[in-house]
C-alpha cells in the first residue's frame, strides 16, 4: 500500500461516520435509560447503534480545572447525544521544515496525522458507547475501551469509528461493546510541579481516563455490556496510558478492567512530577550550538500568564481566562519540536494516582495481573526524527543524546551510547533498508535511539519482567516497510485494527476470551522470556510470521539501565 493510500486513513473514517448518518435517517433513533435520563443516539450502520457526548464527568472549567474529575450527578430529563462532544484544549500544531523530503512523505505529515482539526473546549469529558443493535440490558458483551494517542498534547475520539470494530465482532459471532472517551491534554491534564503534587492533582489526563473506566462500570449494562469483561486497549499516548492503568494504584485495577491490549505504548522511562517544575535547557544547533529556553513546565506558565506573585499559583491558574492559559499552553514545545519525544507533558510519579516512577513500579511488581497484549512497529522513531534534522555530525548526535536526553548521564554512558547505536547508516531506522533513507548522516540513527528509547526497549522490559507471571503477547509490525524515510512507521498499525485486519480479530478475540487466537487468523504463541515470540506482520503474500524479540539486544538492555537510573 503506498504512502498516498494510507494518507486517506482520517478521510476514510469520517466517511464511514457520514455514512452513518444516512442510515440515521432511515431508522428509529435508538434509546437507552441512565438514572432518570433518557439518552437519544443514533443507528450507525444497519446492525450497531452510537450513543456519542455523554458527560462522565462535571465539566472541568472554573475551579474544578485543575482539580481530580468529579463524577456527575445523577442523570435526568432527555439528551441527544448523535454526536461527538468537542476534545479537550488541544497543543498547537508546529510542524518542522520538511523541504527536501518526497511528495508523499510531507503529504502524510501534513495531512493525514495534522491535517485534520477538531472542535476543542474545555469543558470536553465525554464518552461514546457504540453497541450492535441486537445487544440490551441482558447481553453482557465484552467491552473495548479506546484510548486515542496523540502525545498526551492532542487527538480525540472523533478520529476513530469504532462502527467497524462492533460489526466485524458480530460477523465474527463474538459481538462487542465499543467505548471511547475524552480526556485532558498538555497542560490542561499533565501540569507538573511540586505544587501540583501537594495539591494531589498530578497526572489529571489518567484520572479522567480511570473515572471514564468507573463510568463503564456503572453504566455499560444499560447499553449491553458486561462491566466484568472490560478490555482497555490504545495506541501511542492511548497504549502508555493503558500500561501505567497496570502500575497504577500500586497495580490495583480496582477491578475496572480484566487485559490490556497496548499498539506502541509500555510503561514509558518517567521521573518523579518535579521534573516538570521548570523550564527545560534546549540547545538547537544550527551553525552552532546556542541555547534557548521555551514555556513548557510549571514555572513557566505561571510566569507566562500572570501568577507568579500569587500566593496560591495552582489557584491563580484555575482564574485565568482559557484563552490565555491555552495561548502559554501553545507556546510549549510541540511534539515535533527539536526535543521531540522529551515531551513537555507527560504523566509522572505523582505519589498518588503513580507512587513511583513507572518502569521501578514494575520492578517492585506492582502490577494489574491482567493478561495483555503490546506491540511496536518496526521503526517508532523516524516520524519523530524529522525535528532533528540539523543534527548531522557524530558530535551534534551526542550533544543532542547528553542535552536532551540524559543530561545527568555519564561521559562514560554517553561513550557507550555511541557505540551501541553507531552512526553506520546501514543500522538505522528504518531499518534493514541499507544505506538507503538516510537524509541526513544522523537522521537513522536518531530514529533508531528515538524509537527504542521510548518504545522498543520500554516495551522489552515491561514484557520480560512480567514473563511467568501473567499471560502476554507481542507483536511487530513490519508493513509499509518501502515508505520513504519513514519505514514502518508510528500509527501504520492502526491500518490493521480500524480497518479490518488480523488485528481486528486478534482485538475481538481477546476481550472475549483473553486470548487472541481463533479460527480466523494464523495462531499467536504467547511471549515468554524463554521464548520471546513476536506475531510479525509483513508486506508481501506472506503476511504474518513468528519471529523472537531478540533484536538490538545490547543498545536496548544498554538504553534500559541507563533511562532505569535518569528518568525524564
Amino acid at each position: 500500500m503506498s504512502l498516498l493510500n494510507f494518507g486517506l486513513f482520517a478521510l476514510l473514517l469520517q466517511t464511514r461516520a457520514a455514512v452513518g448518518a444516512t442510515v440515521t435517517e432511515r431508522a428509529a433513533a435508538p434509546t437507552v435509560t441512565l438514572d432518570s435520563g433518557t439518552f437519544v443516539g443514533t443507528a450507525s450502520s444497519s446492525n450497531t447503534q452510537s450513543f456519542l457526548g455523554i458527560p462522565f464527568a462535571k465539566p472541568p472549567v472554573g475551579d474544578l480545572r485543575f482539580r481530580l474529575p468529579v463524577a456527575n450527578d445523577p442523570y435526568n430529563g432527555t439528551l441527544t447525544v448523535n454526536a461527538f462532544g468537542p476534545g479537550c484544549p488541544q497543543q498547537a500544531i508546529v510542524l518542522p521544515v520538511l523541504t527536501g523530503l518526497s511528495e508523499e512523505v510531507v503529504d502524510y505529515v501534513t495531512n493525514s496525522i495534522f491535517g485534520t482539526v477538531f472542535p476543542s473546549d474545555e469543558d470536553c469529558l465525554t464518552i461514546n458507547v457504540i453497541k450492535p443493535t441486537s445487544a440490551t440490558a441482558n447481553s453482557k458483551l465484552p467491552v473495548v475501551v479506546w484510548i486515542f494517542g496523540g502525545g498526551f498534547e492532542l487527538g480525540s475520539p472523533e478520529m476513530y469509528d469504532g462502527t467497524t470494530i462492533v460489526q466485524r465482532s458480530i460477523a465474527m459471532g463474538e459481538p462487542v461493546i465499543y467505548v471511547s472517551m475524552n480526556y485532558r491534554l498538555s497542560a490542561f491534564g499533565f501540569l507538573g510541579g511540586a505544587e501540583v503534587r501537594a495539591a494531589g492533582v498530578g497526572n489529571l489526563g489518567l484520572q479522567d481516563q480511570r473515572q471514564a473506566l468507573r463510568w463503564v462500570q456503572q453504566y455499560i449494562g444499560k447499553f449491553g455490556g458486561d462491566p466484568t469483561k472490560v478490555t482497555i486497549w490504545g495506541e501511542s499516548a492511548g497504549a502508555i496510558s493503558a500500561a501505567l492503568h497496570m502500575v497504577a494504584n500500586n497495580g490495583d485495577n480496582e477491578g475496572l478492567f480484566r487485559a490490556a491490549f497496548m499498539e506502541s505504548g509500555s510503561p514509558i522511562p518517567v521521573g518523579p512530577i518535579e521534573n516538570g517544575q521548570k523550564c527545560m535547557l534546549i540547545l538547537l544547533p544550527e551553525v552552532a550550538f546556542h541555547q534557548q529556553t521555551f514555556p513548557q513546565d510549571y514555572d513557566a506558565i505561571v510566569e507566562q500568564v500572570g501568577c507568579s506573585s500569587a500566593s496560591d499559583t495552582l489557584e491563580c491558574l484555575r482564574t485565568v481566562p482559557y484563552a490565555s492559559l491555552k495561548a502559554a499552553q501553545d507556546a510549549s514545545p510541540f511534539i515535533f519540536a527539536y526535543q521531540s519525544l522529551v515531551l513537555a507533558w507527560l504523566p509522572r510519579e505523582d505519589g498518588t494516582f503513580l507512587t513511583d516512577a513507572p518502569q521501578a513500579l514494575v520492578q517492585q511488581g506492582k502490577v494489574a495481573n491482567v493478561p495483555f497484549i503490546t506491540g511496536d512497529c518496526d521503526d517508532e522513531g523516524t516520524l519523530f526524527s524529522l525535528s532533528t534534522l540539523n543534527v548531522t555530525t557524530d558530535a551534534e548526535f551526542i550533544e543532542y543524546i547528553t542535552s536532551i536526553w540524559l543530561p545527568e548521564a555519564t561521559t562514560a554512558m554517553a561513550t557507550t551510547m555511541q557505540e551501541v547505536y553507531p552512526s553506520d547508516i546501514s543500522d538505522g531506522s528504518p531499518f534493514d533498508t541499507s544505506i538507503l533513507n538516510a537524509i541526513t548522516p544522523q537522521f537513522k540513527r536518531l530514529a533508531a535511539f528515538q524509537g527504542d528509547a521510548v518504545f522498543q526497549a520500554p516495551r522489552r522490559f515491561f514484557q520480560q519482567s512480567r514473563s511467568g507471571k501473567q499471560n502476554q503477547w507481542a507483536f511487530l509490525s513490519k508493513r509499509l516497510k518501502y515508505v520513504p524515510v519513514l519505514g514502518s512507521f508510528h500509527f501504520t498499525d492502526i491500518l490493521n485494527i480500524y480497518f479490518d485486519g488480523e488485528l481486528t480479530d486478534y482485538l475481538i478475540n481477546f476481550a472475549t476470551k483473553l486470548n487472541p487466537n481463533g479460527n480466523t487468523v494464523p495462531n499467536w504463541p504467547a511471549y515468554t522470556t524463554e521464548a520471546p515470540n513476536m506475531m510479525t506482520f509483513l508486506d508481501g503474500l506472506f503476511p504474518t510470521t513468528i519471529t523472537q524479540d531478540t533484536y538490538r539486544a545490547e543498545a536496548m538492555a544498554f538504553l534500559t539501565n541507563v533511562t532505569l537510573q535518569f528518568p525524564i
